[in-house]
């Protein structure tokens, strides 16, 4: 019947999803085969940490899903396989020679024996290390090099990597003859001055590099998409923007490198954290600011509407989370901890002069907010400003948290804008720009980025950045400018010699105007700005 031919069209692309292990048996899997995440990685089109991160329990989805039990699988045959291989050889050693026509061993043999419970090769130490059949260029030194680390020629040895630098004449040198050196002592040829040569001690993160030396990914990025569109910078542009999300992941993960904390881990999360519908909100509110004073002195006045910088780059050095969130009840506050907390906020008596720092809402009562938000009351609450009664804690989930976890990256994206800025670099900065917005956006339940899945890691941020705008506000509120409007994350309506204030320019610590209207004379209402955050 045509009614039911829609439903037999459904189950006939329906198909049950691939089988996995569980995840502890996934890593004991690949290390059995000595394969580095790096080349479980290449093989599959993802990162490593997006491997480390099936690893540790989280699974993957649709196609990719399939791949990765289909090596998981292969992985196992292939083991079974060495395995019978093994015991194939050891059973042909006992049958063809007995213990009394075994050679003796040697007295340097116990040398190479390796200890009961003792490996041979420590597999965190050389996970992403790999052998190059034809040697490249290290990425510290430029000399050849025959290992590739985490993607990189480099030497593991740092007495082979020396810093390049131009060649140093070597000085003369008298070597003594046989006749003038010590008795008992054969004199041996000075050894010849390695050129550019730079003393290392421990590993090779401290040693000299130059500009060059340093791997760029943004900038080869973007000269490989200018390259591959014939210099149109539109076209470049937008193919770098398209691709802004696995950047902006490959860069996080490469910045991680060392990194004390597994950070693509994706722990449970508790149910405010999560959508109540495929299309709808969590429950956590982030304070975002939309307000306009809601009266002015009498005359007419020049209004200049700033843009702030990089608001979402700048809100990325905040305290996250680092491991699971745990429940706590009480009107108690860890500094040390983060997360979000369901308070009830006093009255806020400022309204006509600045925002609330709570934003606009619509119902009152307890609420649940961000660090930052909370943070910014508690502040403002304290002996130093009095502007409000100290919220008060009902319940929290936290985790122990720093305030560097993203800084690597942040500074990265921060670099690589001042430089295209410096020399006016609009493709670069338009890439730097969609990466880190989107990063912030795409963090939490998203279908376009699959690798980290931190809901609360999102909403602090963004709160970062509406606090750090209500922080501005009430910078130039204090300093005597009459504050007009604040919107989102990155607008600032103020009247009066805002330079006094602000510092103008495109640098994250500075502000632009995006133009300047007039109020208190003919009705001139202004548009209300969306959030460009650049």
């Amino acid at each position: 019947m045509a009614q039911f031919d829609a439903v037999d069209a459904l189950l006939a692309t329906a198909r049950k999803e691939a089988e996995l292990p569980p995840a502890e048996q996934r890593r004991m899997l690949r290390e059995a085969l000595n394969l580095s995440r790096a080349q479980v990685a290449r093989a599959l089109g993802v990162s490593p940490s997006t491997v480390g991160g099936w690893e540790s329990g989280r699974d993957p989805g649709g196609e990719v899903r399939d791949q990765y039990a289909y090596f998981l699988k292969g992985a196992q045959t292939r083991l079974a396989a060495l395995d019978a291989d093994r015991a194939a050889e050891d059973a042909d050693t006992h049958t063809g020679t007995g213990a009394e026509d075994a050679p003796d061993a040697g007295p340097g043999d116990a040398a190479h024996q390796t200890p009961a419970g003792q490996e041979t090769d420590d597999a965190e130490d050389v996970e992403d290390v790999q052998t190059l059949t034809v040697p490249r260029p290290c990425v510290l030194c430029g000399h050849d090099a025959r290992h590739e680390v985490a993607g990189y020629p480099q030497h593991l040895d740092p007495a082979e990597c020396t810093a390049p630098a131009p060649p140093v004449p070597a000085p003369t040198a008298t070597v003594p003859s046989v006749a003038e050196a010590p008795a008992g002592r054969v004199p041996r040829p000075a050894p010849p001055r390695r050129s550019g040569s730079v003393k290392t001690v421990g590993s090779t993160a401290g040693r000299v590099r130059t500009a060059a030396d340093v791997p760029d990914p943004i900038g080869d990025a973007v000269a490989a998409a200018l390259a591959e569109h014939r210099g149109d910078m539109e076209a470049a542009t937008a193919a770098l923007v398209k691709r802004a999300i696995p950047d902006a992941m490959a860069l996080l993960d490469a910045t991680r490198k060392g990194g004390r904390y597994d950070i693509v881990a994706h722990p449970g999360i508790p149910d405010i954290l999560r959508k109540q519908t495929a299309r709808g909100a969590d429950q956590i509110w982030e304070a975002r600011p939309k307000w306009t004073r809601p009266e002015l002195p009498a005359g007419a006045h020049e209004v200049a509407r700033l843009d702030i910088n990089g608001a979402y780059m700048s809100a990325l050095k905040t305290h996250l989370p680092i491991g699971r969130l745990e429940h706590s009840e009480g009107n108690v506050h860890d500094r040390r901890r983060s997360g979000v907390h369901r308070i009830t906020a006093s009255a806020w008596e400022h309204d006509a002069v600045l925002p609330n720092p709570l934003g606009d809402r619509d119902e009152p009562g307890p609420l649940w907010v961000t660090e930052p938000t909370l943070r910014l009351l508690m502040r403002l609450a304290g002996p130093k400003h009095r502007l409000c009664e100290p919220p008060v804690i009902h319940e929290s989930f936290t985790s122990g948290a720093t305030e560097s976890l993203l800084e690597k990256f942040r500074i990265t994206l921060k670099d690589a804008r001042d430089k295209a800025i410096a020399e006016d670099d609009e493709v670069t900065v338009e890439y730097v720009k969609a990466m880190y917005s989107k990063f912030v956006s795409t963090m939490g339940e998203s279908t376009y980025n699959r690798e980290l899945n931190r809901p609360d890691w999102m909403h602090l941020i963004r709160s970062q950045a509406f606090a750090n705008l209500w922080t501005k506000a009430f910078r130039a509120h204090d300093e005597g400018l009459m504050v007009v409007s604040v919107q989102g994350t990155d607008e600032l309506h103020v009247i009066g010699d805002w330079h006094q204030v602000f510092t103008e320019g495109r640098g994250v610590t500075e502000v632009k105007v995006k133009d300047t209207y007039m109020v208190g004379g003919p009705p001139d209402d202004p548009a209300a700005p969306g959030d460009t955050d650049e």
